[in-house]
């Protein structure tokens, strides 16, 4: 069976790492940039009007400059900053997972390729349910007793 090298966890990992970095540098560089993202994974709040997000393809092309650059930020593997959508400009904040990051221009010139795909939302929503159920302790007793049954069925 052949993996898929760039949606392995480590891949996964690496790219998040660099595409973080590479922000990182370019906010400490005061240097404005580009997003090319995906944009079944990105977060609008509030929510964008139908008739906006109508218009947008699979892949949208953010520009950070002047007031949207000021209100970036990067935190907790997410990507966040303020724009206007619209004739109206109407205001949202928009959040962004990095790995739905896929490529970073500055300029005209891509500076990072992103393959690696994030987790959709359901996947994610499943996770941290399995998390918060795994961290009680009395939960973890309650599946290893389960585990144990079964095996002896």
């Amino acid at each position: 069976m052949t993996i898929n090298l760039f949606q392995t966890p480590e891949y996964k990992q690496m790219m998040e790492e660099h595409i973080e970095k590479t922000i990182g540098y370019l906010f400490q560089k005061n240097q404005e940039f580009a997003l090319a993202c995906e944009i079944k994974y990105i977060d609008f709040n509030p929510e964008l009007p139908l008739e906006i997000k109508e218009t947008f393809d699979e892949t949208i092309l953010f520009v950070l400059s002047g007031y949207t650059y000021e209100t970036a930020k990067l935190e907790a593997k997410n990507f966040s900053f303020e724009a206007g959508f619209g004739n109206n400009n109407f205001g949202s904040i928009v959040t962004i997972p990095l790995l739905a990051i896929k490529q970073i221009f500055v300029g005209e010139n891509p500076i990072a390729l992103n393959l690696a795909k994030p987790m959709d939302k359901k996947q994610v929503s499943i996770k941290n349910s399995m998390e918060a159920i795994l961290n009680n302790p009395e939960n973890k007793k309650l599946l290893k007793k389960r585990v144990i049954q079964d095996k002896l069925s």
